[in-house]
């Protein structure tokens, strides 16, 4: 019988497939009648062989649990696509790329001159907490002026249309291992319909972020020494650097593989002897980076490594020290750092934002955590925050309290109605709420995936959609209806 769209009940917010009136938006039409035209055993079948594919593939990810262990469980997918026109892509393409220019520029501004603090646009005081700002990259000039290489913007739709930036993740944003093998997936389990649609492809992503890393290379070659370093198997990512390494034609390395020498030069162990790197797809956290510069009981990073680094022997991806603006409090000021140093007005908006280091939004803040979302300036997962509609008094006395002994670390932001789409749940095909995670390389030029990791809450209802609090994923389709 296949999906009755006429029964798709969802709540009066945006869906992704479905319009107001029922039925199926324009650039969906035709994934919508194939899979109205389908009968249930089909549905279940392919349902069925996307688990088996991503079982076979090896596609993994791990939860930690409150014991301090950690589970490898099998990757949550939806077979049931999200789609998008390259018409409405092309205008995020367009904000993305500003946003990371922007971001790029205010990095390295922060630590040269500072003219952004010293023109009063940016808060000085907000520096001097700043968890994640490194002295020690006071007056280093990566190449290119770029310092987060790689960048994982988080999107969500209102229940206006409209896409919002929900946060920039600089410091080592994952995903996209995931991105790719969701296409892979599909190709498999709808490899007719991908002769139906002009569906932009993804699958270039891997040479292109390999010709990011190249182009920071120390050493003028057409193949650098380009490694993935990670913190090892007992990492949530290791799947990806695994993947990513395997996909790029690198090595990937852990710490004890690299040793820095005498000639502050980074090298490689190999059977053959040692073997100069040139750059490093680093997964490792500034702090565990070296010990020699940062946490000295680190044994996941490699001693020396900031020397060799500082003195541009080796190029580090993203480079120390990016997470400055890796940080939700931050994130309040892209629109104004758009403006100061692009003169530009902002394409994709933020989510409006509450500082509670600010006396009367702090004062709004408290008086109604109810309505509001708050978050911690660094975490990341959807650890650590309150959803105010969903909390109880307890949880809300406790945020009032964090909120006041530290209000430079929380900002809130208002419920959003985060859009939905049809998500097939035990045989029957339900709206779920879920975001998008983009990823933007820059270098000597600044590349995004076509759509990004598509993240969906399985929980009905619920507005968390990570995968590690119970989320799953979709693959995204960029459609382009001029082909």
């Amino acid at each position: 019988m296949g999906i009755q769209w006429k029964d798709y009940k969802y709540p009066e917010l945006y869906d992704e497939l479905i319009d107001g009136k029922g039925k199926p938006r324009k650039v969906a039409e035709t994934l919508a009648s194939h899979m109205a035209e389908m009968e249930d055993e089909e549905l279940d079948r392919l349902k069925s062989t996307s688990e088996l594919a991503i079982k076979e593939m090896g596609i993994t990810f791990t939860v930690y649990d409150q014991e301090g262990g950690s589970i490898d469980r099998q990757w949550p997918f939806d077979i049931i696509p999200r789609v998008m026109s390259k018409k409405e892509w092309d205008v995020v393409d367009a904000g993305l790329k500003q946003r990371v220019k922007a971001l790029n520029m205010f990095i390295d501004d922060i630590y040269h001159d500072q003219k952004i603090v010293k023109d009063k646009v940016f808060p000085k005081e907000l520096l001097s907490k700043s968890k994640n700002f490194r002295k020690q990259c006071i007056g280093v000039s990566p190449p290119h002026g770029v310092w987060a290489h790689i960048c994982g913007s988080d999107l969500v739709r209102h229940s206006d249309g409209q896409i919002y930036v929900l946060e920039d993740n600089l410091r080592v944003p994952s995903g996209v291992s995931y991105l790719l093998e969701n296409r892979q997936v599909m190709k498999r389990v709808f490899a007719d319909l991908f002769g139906d649609f002009s569906i932009l492809p993804v699958d270039d992503y891997p040479s292109q972020l390999f010709d990011t890393l190249a182009a920071l290379s120390p050493r003028p070659a057409d193949y650098p020494q380009v490694v993935v370093l990670t913190p090892g198997i007992y990492n949530s990512a290791y799947f990806e650097h695994a993947y990513l390494a395997q996909q790029m034609g690198c090595e990937l390395v852990e710490g004890t593989d690299l040793v820095v020498t005498d000639d502050d030069c980074v090298y490689m162990k190999t059977i053959y002897g040692l073997e100069r790197v040139d750059v490093i797809y680093r997964r490792v956290d500034d702090l565990f980076l070296d010990p020699e510069a940062f946490n000295p009981d680190s044994v996941l990073g490699v001693r020396g490594l900031m020397r060799a680094w500082l003195k541009g022997n080796v190029a580090l991806a993203n480079a120390p020290g990016a997470g400055v603006a890796d940080d939700k409090v931050v994130y309040a000021f892209v629109p104004d750092m758009i403006k100061y140093y692009l003169s530009e007005e902002m394409i994709l908006p933020n989510v409006p934002t509450y500082l509670c280091m600010k006396d009367e939004d702090r004062k709004y803040v408290l008086s109604h955590l109810e309505e509001l979302v708050v978050k911690p300036a660094n975490e990341s997962g959807g650890y650590g925050m309150l959803v105010g509609p969903k909390s109880t008094k307890k949880e809300r006395e406790k945020f009032a309290e964090l909120i006041e002994a530290d209000p430079r670390n929380y900002i809130a932001q208002p419920t959003l109605n985060l859009s939905t789409a049809p998500t097939l749940v035990d045989g029957k095909v339900e709206p779920r709420h879920l975001d998008m995670r983009p990823f933007i390389l820059s270098s000597d030029q600044i590349y995004v995936t076509t759509g990004g990791l598509t993240r969906v809450a399985l929980r009905k209802g619920s507005l968390v959609v990570n995968s590690s609090q119970g989320g799953g994923s979709k693959d995204t389709w960029i459609i382009d209806e001029e082909a």
